[in-house]
């Protein structure tokens, strides 16, 4: 699956995702660092990747309304070190079918996962 990771996630995390056989871009590998979320969004939804944050901003949906994306995954783990995170990430990646994400804003927590759906 195409993947596109936030600048607020580790470079560590690329290729553990390409190991389980996902083509993944970073904001940086786009020159996207300390870019607007606009334009994070707007390269995502160009390419066509779903994009994976940590960024509670894009869980807005007057900014971006499911639908209009091909779909946020906002992670909160539990704690924030950047080893956790990644194991969190990772760890949802190889266990979830993505494919029924697109274009939905998703809410990756611990205990559970929220979706919001187009309407």
């Amino acid at each position: 699956m195409k993947l596109k990771l936030d600048e607020n996630l580790s470079r560590h995390l690329k290729p553990a995702l390409a190991a389980l056989g996902n083509d993944v871009l970073t904001a940086a590998d786009e020159g996207l660092l300390s870019q607007p979320d606009s334009a994070i969004a707007s390269a995502a939804r160009t390419e066509d990747r779903p994009l994976l944050t940590l960024d509670l901003h894009f869980s807005d949906i007057r900014r971006f309304p499911p639908g209009t994306h091909p779909g946020i995954i906002l992670f909160r783990p539990s704690t924030l070190g950047p080893l956790e995170v990644n194991r969190f990430i990772t760890s949802f990646v190889r266990h979830q079918d993505l494919l029924p994400f697109a274009h939905c804003l998703v809410i990756a927590e611990a205990d559970r996962i929220r979706i919001r759906r187009p309407d």
